[in-house]
Order: C-alpha cells, then structure tokens, then sequence
C-alpha cells in the first residue's frame, strides 16, 4: 500500500490526474473569499470607518450575489462548458479583491466585495460538477473530499498569513487574491473540460429529453422531497461555520483579550481540522451503507464546538473547540457535495450542484445578518458579550438541529432515477 493509500483510501489515485490537479489549484482561491478576512475584520474598523456591527457587511456583501449567479453559472456551464466560467470567474475574483487595497472608502470596499462574490459564483459550483463529470462512487466521494481538503489547507496557511500582516499594514491581506490571476492564466492554457457541453440526448427523472426544457426538468428534479431536502441540508453547516468566521476576531480580541494573530491561527485550525476531515470522505463512503449517521455526528460535533469556542476562557479551551467544529464542518460539507453531484443526471448536474451552492451562499448571507440584528437587539438587555454569544448559540442549535430534520425527509424518501441507476 502506498502513503497515498494509506492517508486518503485506495482511490486516492485521482491525485495524479492532470485534470484534477488544475482543478484542486483553481480551488485554492475562492474560500479565502471568507477565511481571509475572519482574523483582520476587527482589524478593518478603523481604515474604513466603520462599526465592529457593520463591517460583518463586508462578509454578507461577499456571500450575496452567489444566491443568484451560482445557478446562472451552472446553467451556462451545462450549455457552454465548465473551463470559460472557470476562467472569466478566476480572474474576477482576483481583480475585484485585490484592488480593495487601493481605497478606504467603505462603500467602495462593498461594492468590490460584491464582484468578487458574482466571480465566486462561477468558481466553486462549476469545480464541483466538473469533479463529478470526472468520477462516480467512491472516487467521487474520495475526489470531492480532497478538493475539500485542499480549501481546507489553504483556509490554514494564509489567514495566519493575513494576522499576521494585517499589524504590518491593512492593505496587505488583500493582495493576496491577486494569486488568482495566474492561476486562471494556467487554466486557460493547460486544463481540458471533463466533458463537452451535452450533445446527446439523457433521459431525467422527469422523462424529457434534450429537447425538453432544461429549467423545467430542473426544477421538476429539484422539486422531489429527497432532493429538495438534500439542497437545504447542504446550507446548514454554512450557518455554524460563516458565523464563526464572522466573529471570530471580535471574540478573541475583544472577548478573550487576544489578538488578530490569534484569531488567524484559531482560523488555522479549523480549516486544517476540517482539511483532514475531508480527506477521509472516500473512506467514510466505502465504510457505511448510510451517509445518514456520519452527517449527523458530523453536525453535532460542529455545533458543540461552536459552542465552546463562544464560552472559552482562553485560546487553549477555544482552540480545542474549532478543532472539533473544523471536523464536523468538513465531514459535512464533503458528503453532501457528494451525494448532491450524485443525484442528477450529467445534463442537469450543473444546475443541482448550482441550486445547492446557491442555497448554501444564502445561508452564508443571511447569518452575518440576522446574527448582528440579534446582538443589537438583546445587547441593551443582556450586554454586548452575552448578546454575541446567544447568537452563536442560537446559530449553532439551527444549523445542527436543522440539519437532522433535513436529513429525516432525505432518508424516508425515495431515491432519485439517477441514484438507482448508479446503484446497479
């Protein structure tokens, strides 16, 4: 067996593919659309002239137009290919985000926050379905868990490199996106799409062909209990987790009296917690019958590390919670996207994969929110700690306990065609 073998399961020959690769190296960038920022929000207050409330706006502004682009760009991938969007959207995301570094104006900030979110929703979706164009079964699972793994290592690399920096000079953080650049270079030069846009005619669950309409069989799909409960599930894990990344530097700054290093290295965690987690989803795959009862361990441990990082005294009892809350996130999130990829058939998967992302930058949109609208109203009562940290925990009870209620439907209900197909 070799070292591969024995770190990721017996598919883990997949990290030899070309393909794959370039895909893992495009991945690299769009998650430190959020980890980035969660050690140095606290630290943007002032150049910006700001609130400690509002500069959440700066995580919402990103996680929005997601909501509606991810689906467009599903639907253009299906129809026009996977590598144009890749690429248009990689270098969008770079440009919008590094050019933050040039101005203090806070509405400027938002608004180039608001195109690096129109590029993230062509980036992860359409790197999802072009996984799952490349494999099925367990090689899907084990694909999609290190793409995953992948985000997770770079979520624990460069927000200790943004604390870090963050002190030296705020711009500095931002300058990082330009990494994507020559990324996207690299991809319009070397990658080649898993597979054409689709020519021949696929039966959908829903029985029409090419010639049917392609949202109506979408949404006729997407409308089946298992699937529709499937794609709300997948949002949930977001709750707990971008509440976290949101205020994670307010927490240990002004909470536990740390600093915007410490908050990138409680950042550093967490993702590299969640990396190895995710690494392990071919093998969590090949072991059970169900994915029901990982997803649920997974949510529970998420939201009681959440928790405990709210209530830490320090960073040591914190650090221990975002372990466990990395595990949880990462476990999660790598089996819906595997089992989301799986439920269509290859002319719709796109645009399932597309509505589910959709669904989770929703979520990851309306928390930062909701949760600051909370803190401001029970602050006067109760104090600005207590407040924060009854937010989280009320974060923490919808993401788990609205997870399992998903999950219910999910496995009462009938499996999709594709599904059965797969299966034999």
């Amino acid at each position: 067996m070799s070292t591969l073998d024995s770190l990721f399961g017996d598919d883990s020959a997949v990290l030899s593919d070309t393909s794959f690769q370039l895909l893992l190296l495009a991945n690299l960038l769009p998650p430190l659309g959020t980890a980035l920022l969660s050690p140095v929000l606290d630290s943007l207050v002032g150049p910006f002239g700001t609130t400690a409330t509002d500069i959440g706006l700066m995580m919402s502004f990103f996680t929005a137009p997601p909501i509606v682009v991810i689906p467009l760009a599903g639907l253009l991938a299906d129809r026009y290919g996977r590598k144009p969007v890749i690429v248009t959207s990689l270098v969008l995301f770079g440009t919008a985000g590094s050019a933050i570094a040039l101005t203090t104006n806070f509405r400027v900030a938002l608004s180039l926050r608001l195109l690096q979110g129109v590029a993230f929703g062509g980036l992860t979706p359409v790197l999802i379905t072009s996984i799952g164009d490349l494999y099925t079964g367990t090689r899907e699972a084990t694909a999609q868990g290190l793409r995953f793994t992948g985000s997770g290592l770079a979520q624990t690399v460069f927000p200790l490199i943004a604390g870090a920096t963050v002190v030296i000079a705020w711009q500095l953080p931002f300058l990082i996106y330009a990494m994507a650049l020559p990324i996207a270079l690299l991809v319009a030069l070397t990658f080649e799409e898993p597979t054409s846009p689709d020519s021949t005619p696929e039966t959908t669950d829903g029985g029409a062909d090419e010639d049917g309409s392609y949202i109506r069989d979408l949404l006729a799909l997407v409308a089946r209990p298992r699937v529709l409960s499937l794609v709300l599930a997948r949002g949930t894990p977001i709750v707990v987790w971008i509440a976290f990344l949101t205020y994670n530097s307010i927490v240990v700054v002004r909470i536990q009296g740390g600093t915007p290093g410490e908050a990138g290295l409680l950042v550093a965690l967490g993702s590299l917690a969640y990396a190895t987690a995710a690494s392990q989803a071919g093998r969590i795959t090949s072991m059970v019958d169900s994915r029901f009862v990982p997803l649920v361990a997974a949510h529970t441990v998420l939201s009681v590390g959440f928790v405990l990082v709210l209530y830490a005294p320090g960073l040591g009892v914190a650090a221990v919670g975002i372990l466990l809350s990395g595990a949880g996130f990462g476990t999660a999130l790598s089996l819906y996207r595997s089992i989301v990829t799986g439920l269509a058939p290859r002319r719709l998967r796109a645009g399932v994969v597309g509505l589910s992302e959709s669904n989770g930058r929703l979520v990851a949109t309306l928390t930062p929110v909701l949760m600051g609208r909370l803190i401001t109203a029970i602050a006067p009562q109760v104090g600005f700690t207590t407040a924060l940290q009854l937010s989280g925990v009320t974060a923490a009870a919808i993401g788990g306990g609205g997870a399992v209620l998903c999950l219910f439907v999910a496995k009462l209900s009938p499996k999709t065609a594709t599904e059965r197909a797969t299966a034999q």
